[in-house]
């Protein structure tokens, strides 16, 4: 019985250290250096439609997104949307390339410590590509969205 109760408190504990970022709540604030070593704060980015894309040079699935969401930004960025890229990179010149590489033209920064990035743990992101769309009140409005469902999501929320 004493067993039970125990493994039941570690099973309770972990779900809650665990819990995911839900639709709906306010999108935690970040304060990561740009490429520059600046610091950009996301709760700055209030006002605007903002994608937070978490992803990693060295990602497969991350760099086949990257072009769709090239289009995407230049297509809605004229009506306010932003994309915020979110590094986990621990190796900043590949991370700088990878920019390069793959045309980024919007808002990088890097959380450069992997998966015990904080940022991450904030997000509770455990695997990328990650992302998450955050309203022009700071509320979370879509979580992982791709292609078609990204799109209308953003064309609503520019509305």
């Amino acid at each position: 019985m004493k067993q039970t109760f125990l493994l039941f408190l570690f099973l309770a504990a972990t779900l809650i250290g665990s819990a995911q970022i839900r639709v709906g709540q306010p999108a935690p604030d970040l304060t990561l250096p740009d490429v520059n070593g600046h610091p950009v704060k996301l709760s700055s980015w209030k006002g605007s439609l903002v994608l937070i894309d978490f992803w990693a040079s060295w990602c497969g699935p991350c760099r086949h997104n990257n072009p769709h969401l090239v289009k995407l930004y230049h297509k809605y960025h004229p009506k306010g949307f932003q994309i915020l890229g979110v590094s986990v990179d621990e190796n900043p010149d590949a991370w700088r390339a990878a920019i390069q590489q793959d045309r980024l033209p919007w808002m990088q920064v890097n959380d450069n410590k992997g998966w015990n990035a904080a940022s991450a743990a904030a997000y509770g992101v455990n695997e990328i590509p990650a992302s998450f769309l955050v309203d022009k009140d700071g509320i979370i409005q879509g979580i992982n969205l791709v292609g078609w469902s990204l799109e209308s999501r953003i064309k609503t929320l520019l509305k």
